[in-house]
C-alpha cells in the first residue's frame, strides 16, 4: 500500500484525505502512483500533471525520504520505502513571489 499525502487545495477538489492509501500494480513509479491516485480521484487529472503531455506541473513538487523526486524521471523507482508504505509521497504545492 503506497502513501501519498496531498496538499489542501488538492485534498479539498478531490474531497480526500490528506493521506491517500492506494494500491498501485507492478513498479512503484511517480508515474504508476499518479495514474492510481487520478484513477481513484479522476477530478484531480490535469492538476499534478498536465492533461496532454503528462508532465509534472510547474509549482507542484514531489519529496520523499527527505529527498527532492521533482526532476527525477516519472519511470524511475521511487524508494523502497515509499513502495513498502513505510514513507510517504508529498505532492507539494511550491510557493513563489517576490
Amino acid at each position: 500500500m503506497i502513501r501519498l499525502i496531498l496538499p489542501q487545495h488538492l485534498q479539498t477538489l478531490a474531497s480526500a484525505p490528506r493521506e491517500v492509501q492506494l494500491e498501485v500494480p507492478g513498479r512503484i513509479t511517480q508515474r504508476s502512483v499518479l495514474d492510481a491516485l487520478e484513477s481513484r480521484y479522476p477530478m484531480l487529472r490535469g492538476t499534478i500533471r498536465g492533461h496532454t503531455n503528462q508532465r509534472r506541473r510547474p509549482f507542484v513538487r514531489f519529496f520523499a525520504c527527505e529527498q527532492d523526486l521533482s526532476h527525477e524521471p516519472p519511470d524511475d523507482p521511487l524508494p523502497e520505502a515509499v513502495a513498502s508504505g513505510t514513507e510517504p509521497l508529498l505532492v507539494v504545492g511550491a510557493m513563489a513571489g517576490g
